[in-house]
C-alpha cells in the first residue's frame, strides 16, 4: 500500500517546518535577522561565551553551515569571534553590546510567535517534547 504525501508523518512535519519558517518572517524581518541568526543570537543571549563546537551541538548545526553565519554575525556587529585564550583550536563566540540590545528586541518573538499557534502553553510544550522525542529516537547512533 501506497502512501500519499498528506498521510505520510514526514510530510506532516516538512510542512509544518515550512510553516514556522513562514510565520517566524514577519517576527524577524523587522529586526533584520533571519531564523538561524535569531537561534544563534537566542543562544548567545541565554549563555553567552560559547565556543563555535557548542553553539553548533545545541542547534544541530555543522560547522560549514554555522561559521559563514557566525561570520555574517559578526560583520553585523552582533557578536565577536575571537580564539580561546587556553584552546587557540577553539572560537568563543561573544555577543557584542548591539547583539545584546537586539536579543532584547527580539525577547518577545517566542510569546507572539506562541500566539500565532493558536495553542495554549501545555499544548505547545507537550508538541515539543513529543518532537524532541522523536528526534532524539531517529538521531542514528554513534559508533
Amino acid at each position: 500500500m501506497t502512501l500519499a504525501p498528506t498521510d505520510m508523518l514526514c510530510f506532516a512535519l516538512h510542512s509544518a517546518a515550512h510553516a514556522m519558517h513562514a510565520a517566524y518572517a514577519p517576527l524577524l524581518d523587522p529586526l533584520g535577522l533571519t531564523y538561524p541568526q535569531y537561534l544563534v543570537l537566542s543562544a548567545l543571549a541565554a549563555q553567552d561565551g560559547q565556543s563555535v563546537g557548542e553553539i553548533g551541538a545545541q542547534l544541530r548545526l555543522e560547522s560549514n553551515t554555522l561559521t559563514p553565519l557566525l561570520k555574517r554575525m559578526e560583520s553585523q556587529g552582533w557578536v565577536q569571534r575571537k580564539r580561546a585564550e587556553d584552546d587557540e583550536r577553539q572560537v568563543r563566540i561573544r555577543l557584542t553590546d548591539q547583539g545584546r540590545s537586539l536579543a532584547e528586541q527580539a525577547a518577545g518573538v517566542p510569546r507572539a510567535f506562541a500566539e500565532r499557534t493558536g495553542l495554549d502553553l501545555p499544548e505547545i510544550v507537550d508538541l515539543r517534547d513529543i518532537l524532541v522525542t522523536l528526534r532524539d529516537r531517529l538521531k542514528p547512533a554513534r559508533s
